[in-house]
């Protein structure tokens, strides 16, 4: 059974506009994820979304996070920052966000909704398991998935064109 986490908010906020960021990636062709970087003061820093269609399959939003917040934040402001995701992280997004020391995570949609709908839509398996956060960055605070945004969430992914 799956516990849904209840946003603040301005939690909230931040994940609606996260899941506009993957409508926006699927709009253009691409896997429907998205991810903002919010500072201690809510302010958010950077923002992106999927771009792996032409083939780079590290271009997702979560692992753009990271690099940018190798170059552009002191450890102390990565700590204690917070990253809304439309999806859980993947393992190498996980890795990367913990190797980066970047604070807590929010996500609208689990791994394992995501494996869900991937399977409703007859896509095969992914090439990486589907790990929580937790499995692969125990010491990373993180909340979700977020109830509110699992229609729309689902919705998304399953007008995702083939893998």
């Amino acid at each position: 059974m799956t516990t849904f986490y209840e946003p603040t908010a301005s939690e909230f906020e931040h994940l609606r506009r996260c899941v506009d960021l993957a409508r926006e990636a699927l709009d253009d062709g691409d896997e429907p994820f998205g991810s903002i970087l919010v500072d201690a003061h809510g302010t958010v820093r950077f923002e992106d979304r999927n771009r792996v269609k032409h083939g780079d399959q590290t271009r997702h939003p979560e692992f753009e996070i990271a690099r940018w917040s190798a170059t552009n934040l002191t450890s102390e402001e990565r700590a204690s920052s917070t990253v809304f995701t439309s999806g859980e992280h993947c393992p190498m997004c996980s890795a990367a966000h913990a190797w980066m020391g970047l604070g807590r995570i929010v996500y609208a949609a689990s791994s394992a909704q995501l494996v869900q709908w991937s399977a409703e839509r007859g896509a095969g398996p992914s090439p990486v398991a589907p790990l929580p956060i937790a499995t692969v960055a125990p010491a990373v605070p993180v909340a979700g998935p977020v109830s509110a945004f699992a229609d729309e969430l689902r919705e998304l992914h399953l007008r995702r064109a083939g893998d």
